[in-house]
């Protein structure tokens, strides 16, 4: 993939002005409304594994609509007869066609003394992976294959409403456990469960940290008319058939926009971007970034795409934590 976008200076510098509706605030403040009328508290069940030092609960929890939705919930094991004190947490968000599969697939944070909870994505886990559990229950009008255009018509039946309102309801119910400190909780995710972390710093209170990795549905416009690359070819697609909406489905996204929960954020941040990135373009990850309102660090890989810093991002976004933790 050649460099395409702009200078890394230029992008550092990138802050550019993003729809925002008038109503974006009230619109989500109605939605966790009516979402929190649902109660908080997840049902846990203890899953027999072979991880010996993880204890391991199949989660179901109240999302949008009071819909179930699936998650793992994995802590440290007993010691000695004792179990460690309320822990802090890390809720991750997963990419774009993958389900939460296996516990044993997503051992780091609790493998680092982190309580941890892996949301599976609803109406996903059947393009990657090892499968998800999560159905989607609400139809939506005409859209292209994939998940970006369905119910695009209007904000209120568009999928992310859902998925969004999900995120914010998996933190409401990981609080609510015993073996969690509600005080000490970040979110993560990477490309899709980056911009559902990105949502979540946005719309959840109190949060230690956020930690997007290559970002996914920031700066709509820039990145539908600059890459061809899906899942944003899915957006492309369906206005190459609905060419009457393009008006109608870019006021839709701007409700989404992961610009306009940046500059709602109030925890501190670690992003990450790939300067080859051909899927999410280094400049609508900056675009976000540049735009977070509380401190936000990014690292740069110049010579990665999509796969952003991997192994080594976590190494950081570890140490990253812990400093945040520590103050």
């Amino acid at each position: 993939m050649p460099r395409l976008d702009m200078s890394l200076p230029e992008l550092q510098q990138y802050r550019p002005e993003v729809a925002e509706p008038a109503d974006f605030d009230a619109f989500w403040q109605r939605t966790l409304t009516e979402a929190r009328r649902y109660p908080a508290e997840p049902v846990l069940t203890r899953v027999d594994s072979p991880l010996t030092e993880v204890e391991v609960y199949d989660v179901t929890f109240n999302g949008f609509a009071g819909d179930p939705v699936k998650a793992w919930f994995l802590v440290p094991a007993e010691r000695n007869g004792r179990l460690p004190a309320r822990l802090p947490t890390v809720v991750e968000y997963n990419g774009y066609g993958g389900g939460r599969g296996f516990p044993h697939e997503r051992l780091g944070w609790v493998a680092s003394g982190y309580a941890y909870l892996f949301m599976d994505t609803r109406g996903q886990g059947s393009v990657w992976g090892s499968g998800g559990d999560t159905p989607d229950p609400h139809g939506s009008g005409p859209s292209a294959p994939g998940f970006m255009t369905r119910g695009i018509q209007s904000p209120d039946a568009y999928y992310y409403r859902r998925v969004f309102t999900d995120a914010v309801r998996a933190i409401d119910a990981v609080r609510t456990l015993d073996r969690v400190d509600p005080d000490r909780v970040a979110v993560c995710g990477g490309s899709q469960g980056g911009g559902i972390a990105l949502a979540a710093a946005g719309l959840a209170e109190g949060l230690v940290g956020a930690m997007p990795e290559v970002p996914f549905m920031s700066h709509f416009e820039r990145a539908v008319g600059m890459t061809d690359n899906d899942p944003y070819q899915e957006i492309v697609r369906y206005l190459s058939v609905h060419r009457d909406r393009v008006e109608e489905t870019f006021a839709t996204l701007s409700y989404f926009d992961g610009v306009n929960f940046a500059k709602r954020a109030t925890a501190p941040a670690i992003f990450s971007v790939g300067l080859l990135d051909p899927v999410c373009p280094p400049s609508t990850v900056f675009a976000a970034r540049n735009h977070y309102a509380a401190d936000a660090e990014i690292e740069v890989y110049p010579f990665n795409e999509h796969e952003g810093g991997q192994g080594y991002h976590f190494v950081r976004q570890a140490a990253w934590l812990a400093r945040q933790l520590a103050r």
